[in-house]
């Protein structure tokens, strides 16, 4: 058999490979760009020297405490400094970063402490009693190291020793490697865990790299974007961004509190030129004070992901000179990892039509392999038609290791050699898919299926619509109808009756809720509004 020349004596070694890693991204931006500022924290500014250096001492002071490649390391913290030297810190010694949701109970803490075996603790001092409890119902006794930030409102300090004298300990000329394989975890997200314990899921550095890539190649990101943190770092470790604006030498601004007002005056102060978040973001943002909205400056880039936003909530962004992007994703998918990729030619298109074009999901990012809608008995995709819905699925590199000690949901997430999603969805004779709903949410009236994004897109049009959830209520004559909970705008009021009008104005009337609920939305730890709580009050009217 002959050889294949290109096989021949052509392996790979130090000097032509090297495992992916965000890692890098670090080392090179304190090389290249040493006295840009990386990080502002109030009046508090660290340039990227600063940054590389103290991320090595966190790395080193961690060695000498033991910690090594397959421990875990948590972290409770808001989006503050020290949450991004631990993005590099703690990979740097092999272990693997867990931050944790800040808005979790004490007993879903505890469990993910437990679950993760977390060996070291590093927790903000306002979160002190929180932490406390959790670590009472844990069974694992990690280190725990405060942190005690300037910035903090209250709490005390409950740990072992305080952050800054931890790291005092540490080397900042720490000479860490990366990992050996790129398949090597990098951090540990848990899942919101509104359907019981939460999941662990596991990113790789390969994985994490591609994805920090993918955003900068996707966004159009310019060398030195100055991003204000909205978006919690807890959260797929902030949509893979700690590493996505380090690898660019942009400035990281920190915010404790996401407030309206915060946010306005912090894009003012630092003149603001990125930013992403959920679409609860966008609505705090429209519904702040025009005194607050005169501070941000003009084009502002914001990228919103989780709950498809409202068409009307894209729309009236865009007449506050917002230049937003649609991304969607998972904590499975290490944030976005599919996009609206914006077509110059809809720009003529009028604001309402280019609201609904926004509010798409789009395309795959460069870095995930495939992205179809499938019948999820055949395995077929469905036809681009923006009509036939189908389950999301993806594959490639933007895919999770797993879930942590969960073989079984695991295997099953990966079915057919595709990560099953559980979102329902349409594709577009253009290719750019839409999603209808999840699976567990869509509505079978009569044997027609509604979906509720659907309805509550048209809901948000309404204008004392603060806030919508549609969810199924059993009905003896159709199965399920939509049952619409509604939270209105301040000062403003209206009738179920005129909002059920509303509807049939704007949609078909087999799509059009029997029942409206006037309250607050029950959220999730994350912002998501917990439909199933909303299920089980709908039963009820």
């Amino acid at each position: 058999m002959t050889k294949n020349p290109y096989q021949t004596d052509l392996d790979s070694n130090s000097a032509n490979y090297d495992s992916l890693s965000p890692l890098t991204f670090l080392s090179r931006s304190a090389e290249v760009y040493p006295e840009q500022t990386a990080i502002i924290h109030g009046d508090l500014k660290y340039n990227y020297r600063e940054f590389y250096a103290r991320s090595r001492q966190l790395a080193s002071a961690l060695t000498k405490r033991g910690i090594a490649e397959g421990d875990t390391v948590s972290m409770m913290a808001p989006n503050i400094p020290s949450v991004l030297e631990a993005h590099y810190g703690v990979p740097m010694t092999g272990a693997v970063l867990n931050t944790l949701n800040t808005r979790l109970d004490a007993a879903a803490l505890a469990f993910i402490l437990d679950h993760g075996e977390c060996k070291v603790l590093l927790t903000d001092r306002e979160y002190s009693s929180l932490v406390k409890e959790a670590l009472s119902l844990a069974e694992v006794k990690p280190f725990v190291i405060d942190i005690d930030d300037s910035l903090a409102d209250g709490g005390e300090m409950i740990g072992d020793m305080e952050y800054e004298d931890f790291l005092a300990t540490g080397d900042p000329e720490f000479e860490w490697r990366g990992p050996k394989d790129e398949w090597q975890a990098i951090s540990l997200n848990y899942t919101s865990g509104t359907t019981g314990d939460p999941k662990g899921v596991v990113y790789h550095h390969r994985g994490a790299y591609l994805a920090a890539m993918g955003n900068a190649v996707s966004w159009s990101l310019p060398k030195h974007p100055i991003y204000l943190w909205t978006l919690p770092m807890f959260h797929c470790n902030g949509w893979c961004f700690p590493w996505t604006l380090t690898a660019v030498g942009g400035t990281h601004v920190c915010l404790r509190k996401i407030e309206a007002s915060a946010i306005y005056s912090e894009m003012q102060r630092c003149q603001v030129t990125h930013m992403c978040g959920a679409p609860i973001i966008l609505s705090m943002l429209i519904n702040a004070s025009d005194e607050d909205k005169a501070k941000a400056p003009s084009g502002v880039k914001f990228m919103v992901a989780a709950a498809p936003p409202p068409a009307a909530v894209l729309a009236e962004m865009d007449s506050m000179g917002f230049d937003v992007t649609h991304v969607y994703g998972l904590t499975e998918t290490y944030g976005p990892s599919v996009l609206c990729d914006w077509n110059s030619n809809w720009n003529e298109k009028p604001v309402e039509d280019r609201a609904a074009l926004k509010a798409r999901q789009g395309v795959r990012y460069h870095a995930l392999a495939d992205l179809e809608v499938m019948d999820s008995k055949t395995m077929t995709p469905v036809p681009r038609d923006g009509n036939t819905m189908g389950e999301v699925m993806l594959r490639g590199n933007l895919i999770m290791k797993g879930y942590l000690k969960n073989p079984k949901t695991t295997q099953d997430s990966f079915a057919g050699g595709w990560f099953h999603s559980g979102d329902l969805g349409v594709v577009h004779e253009d290719g750019y898919l839409e999603l209808r709903d999840r699976s567990k949410d869509i509505i079978i009236s009569g044997g027609e299926n509604i979906s509720t994004i659907e309805v509550e897109s048209v809901l948000y049009k309404h204008p004392a619509v603060l806030e919508a959830a549609v969810v199924a209520r059993p009905d003896e004559k159709w199965g399920e109808t939509p049952c619409a909970f509604i939270t209105l705008r301040a000062g403003r009021n209206v009738s179920e009756a005129e909002i059920i009008k509303f509807c049939r104005d704007n949609m078909a009337h087999f799509k059009c809720p029997k029942t409206v609920v006037f309250d607050e939305l029950p959220k999730t730890s994350t912002g998501k509004v917990q439909k199933f709580v909303l299920r089980e009050r709908a039963k009820n009217f």
